[in-house]
């Protein structure tokens, strides 16, 4: 399933939301602990004006000073008591969100662990990196500032309506009639900044999908001159981006003055009616005074909630694609009776097997062979032959669409997953080292190897020389893919990550093609020694290094055409002979069929 960055669902669904929820019941303590906290420092928010009322009518037109101080003190308590339970709710709130935030990355993190190539093959690392980061902290508002915090909304919104009805039910109603325009305008808005909050999504992950890419290439972009032309690339990209979050801030920035504005005509109209009542004696100046007071509260909590209801809106952008993401099926798994034997032989077998990255174009066709435990095989043949493939077969990264592929005896899809690939050690053409250091990218954090064991076998495919003379010898930190190295020590340190697992199947594809001639004499016995004991598979261009393997598969066009030792291949004159001719005697190579 490829990953678009087009979000085609509904404004709002109830479906996602449910889903969305559900990450938070493990802490529904916290939850409950919220909500009880928010809706008490709503009630301490609303018992402000009512307090002001109180001094007003009962203690300050009556000049009774002594009660007054009493209120005065009681008023300051409140607003104490306020910053202690609002510090608390906003505490417990934002430990909520992160604990809910890490949940759903480690989630995301481990189902990108299993799923195939096949997945990888379609989807740009910057996309996903979106989803990882920026679509999962538009989640994080969404349980920091929308799931609790909408109670308190609700809750001051309902006790302010309910204490100006009890005060004033005829001033209450007239600063009521505003509230049709606020639902107009709110409506608009929503819709308008829905629409423009998924432009500014869509845009961030194509700038995340194209600077992860040129960074990552930009020895090419460089080597062939292609800066200017990237950057005008960029900056496209990137005005759309801009333009997007430009246009989402206009809506804001009509929408919070208008909001003002209907509440300065709220409050003309209580200074309005409620002068009049006053002057029939229908209300007190005490009154009045709270009234304004809630008049101005009363439309915080309806902004509040139209903020909330866009956060709302912004998450379901965000988990459209997230839980997408997390709904592509692992199309590789274990089977429910996965098999996982002790000791692995390294018997391989292919039975009429064809294989397709994207069917009908088949990579290989119809390919059958067997290799026995510790046979060592060779396969040659022309670029786009389908020899990597057969490989990423092996290790079952890809599934075959025909035939059956069996590891000593047992078909490869019956196998348990980790043991298979356990059982087996890589070293490929285009060595990728992590930051971190040369002992941790040779043990690759597997800390039940020593030291000791990494050290042996650095100094088995003679890396141990070149190691020792960095600075920190085996704790030398490495930066990212371990450019500081040449690309024959990168190498020779994918051997001896290879040596270290003691694999009983050994695959080298193209292993030495990076390796200079001076390096590559000094590996060829280390290559000799490792393999020792072991079913290997050696993918080569340079025939050189095959010529004393047991057997040597030769593949044209997606089939297995020859097969044979070196001088068997030589002997038939076929396209192993035309490649070795190609190689030492510079021959052109003929057009084959």
């Amino acid at each position: 399933m490829i990953q678009d960055d087009e979000i085609k669902g509904k404004i709002y669904d109830s479906k996602l939301l449910k889903r969305l929820l559900k990450y938070g019941l493990p802490y529904k303590h916290l939850v409950a602990a919220g909500i009880l906290l928010i809706i008490l420092a709503s009630l301490l928010r609303i018992a402000g004006p009512y307090l002001t009322k109180l001094a007003i009518d009962n203690y300050i037109e009556t000049d009774n000073s002594g009660k007054l101080q009493l209120l005065v003190a009681v008023y300051i308590g409140v607003l104490l008591v306020t910053f202690a339970v609002s510090y608390a709710q906003a505490y417990i709130t934002q430990y909520f969100g992160q604990r809910v935030m890490y949940d759903l990355r480690s989630e995301i993190f481990a189902h990108l662990q299993k799923l195939s190539f096949r997945f990888y093959d379609r989807n740009p690392v910057g996309r996903l990196m979106t989803r990882v980061t920026s679509d999962v902290e538009a989640l994080n508002q969404v349980f920091t500032q929308g799931v609790i915090s909408i109670f308190g909304d609700i809750f001051l919104l309902a006790g302010i309506v309910i204490i100006m009805l009890s005060i004033n039910w005829r001033l209450a109603l007239f600063t009521f009639t505003v509230i049709p325009i606020l639902f107009l305008i709110t409506m608009v808005f929503k819709k308008k900044v829905r629409t423009a909050f998924r432009n500014v999504r869509k845009w961030l992950a194509q700038i995340n999908t194209y600077v992860q890419e040129n960074i990552t290439g930009m020895s090419v972009v460089q080597v062939f001159n292609r800066q200017q032309k990237n950057y005008e690339i960029f900056k496209d990209i990137n005005w759309q981006h801009t333009h997007s979050y430009l246009k989402m801030i206009s809506y804001y920035a009509i929408f919070y003055p208008a909001v003002e504005l209907i509440g300065a005509v709220a409050l003309g109209i209580v200074l309005w009616q409620g002068g009049i009542l006053k002057s029939e004696g229908l209300t007190t100046y005490g009154a009045l005074v709270a009234f304004i007071q809630y008049a101005q509260m009363f439309f915080m909590p309806i902004s509040d909630l139209s903020e909330k209801f866009n956060v709302l809106q912004s998450a379901m952008a965000s988990s459209e694609r997230i839980f997408k993401l997390l709904d592509t099926p692992v199309d590789i798994a274990n089977p429910p009776d996965a098999r996982s034997v002790p000791i692995i032989r390294g018997k391989i077998e292919f039975c009429d097997v064809w294989f397709a990255y994207n069917p009908p174009d088949w990579v290989l066709k119809d390919i059958s062979f067997k290799i026995e435990p510790g046979e060592k095989v060779a396969i040659v043949g022309h670029t786009g032959a389908g020899k990597t493939s057969l490989i990423n077969l092996l290790a079952r990264h890809y599934d075959i669409q025909k035939g059956k592929i069996f590891i000593d005896g047992i078909e490869i899809k019956k196998w348990d997953l980790d043991r298979l690939r356990r059982s087996m050690a890589v070293v490929l053409q285009d060595v990728f080292l992590f930051s971190g250091s040369i002992l941790e990218n040779v043990r690759l954090n597997d800390t039940s190897v020593s030291e000791a064991q990494v050290v042996e076998a650095c100094k088995k495919v003679n890396a141990h020389a070149f190691i020792e003379r960095l600075p920190n010898g085996y704790h030398t930190v490495l930066n990212e893919r371990g450019t500081i190295l040449s690309m024959g020590e990168r190498q020779l340190l994918s051997f001896a990550r290879a040596l270290v697992v003691n694999p009983r199947i050994l695959i080298l594809d193209e292993a030495t093609s990076n390796v200079d001639t001076e390096t590559e004499i000094l590996i060829q016995k280390a290559v000799q020694r490792l393999m020792t004991d072991r079913t290997a598979i050696i993918i080569a261009h340079r025939l050189s290094t095959i010529q004393n393997v047991d057997r040597i598969l030769v593949f044209h066009k997606g089939h297995l055409r020859e097969m044979g030792n070196h001088q068997e291949l030589l002997k038939q004159k076929g396209i192993y002979y035309h490649l070795y001719q190609l190689q030492y005697k510079d021959q052109p190579l003929p057009v084959l069929e």
